[in-house]
């Protein structure tokens, strides 16, 4: 498969379960066991995809998250005991892409990895001839997975790419949550908003400080989101 991992846990055990598993399934994995050892992999190598405990010794996981949206755009997922609903919605307004509580199931591990990784090859080897889409003052590249606007780079996370992407592809359309949630997470939509949510109003949030006063993704009340004309 010839991806590379990077495991942040402090667990010396749990850290050791996910690589064997990962490593099972093809991967090359590297560990690392505080946010400040992980945080200096980061800077030396490049990853595929990162797994990402919170409470981690040194820099803690939310501040690595931050750390490394400023410089890569790689799938995140959190794996946490931190199983309240305000710590799932903060570390996703940060820019991670997942959230798996412990004690986890491996075979949910290994399908919410297999899952990350697919979408985030699929935009990174994407050869399509047209692969810059434009809206308004948005440039976005398909093929290596940039967005600019007025010519300025902004970063997004892999979630926030995908939607922006289905958006603007797809300028009239209005997408419901669970059409958002099917097509940029590819599970089944459970009726829970808040993941979709979240990653509109960050994505909004975003673009509002790139372009400020343009408006560009529009609520649609009852219905859902679509770009704002």
């Amino acid at each position: 498969m010839d991806n590379n991992i990077l495991v942040v846990e402090d667990d010396s055990d749990i850290n050791g379960l996910l690589c064997n598993i990962l490593k099972k399934e093809g991967h090359a994995v590297r560990s690392a066991y505080s946010g400040t050892e992980a945080k200096m992999c980061i800077e030396q190598y490049d990853y595929d995809l990162i797994i990402l405990d919170l409470m981690l010794p040194g820099v803690t996981g939310e501040e690595l998250i931050e750390e490394i949206r400023k410089i890569k755009v790689m799938p995140i997922i959190v794996i946490s005991a931190k199983t309240g609903q305000e710590d799932k919605i903060n570390v996703l307004k940060l820019g991670a892409d997942d959230f798996i509580n412990k004690p986890f199931d491996i075979k949910e591990v290994i399908a919410r990895v297999e899952a990350q990784l697919r979408r985030y090859k699929e935009f990174s080897q994407s050869k399509s001839k047209d692969n810059k889409l434009k809206y308004k003052n948005i440039i976005l590249d398909s093929e290596s997975r940039r967005v600019f606007i007025n010519k300025e780079e902004i970063a997004l996370t892999v979630r926030e790419f995908s939607i922006l992407q289905l958006l603007i592809s797809n300028p009239n359309k209005v997408f419901t949550r669970e059409n958002l949630f099917e097509t940029v997470w590819e599970n089944e939509f459970l009726g829970d908003d808040n993941t979709v949510n979240v990653h509109i109003s960050n994505l909004r949030s975003k673009l509002s400080k790139a372009d400020r006063g343009s408006y560009y993704i529009k609520t649609v009340w009852g219905i859902g989101f679509k770009l704002k004309e």
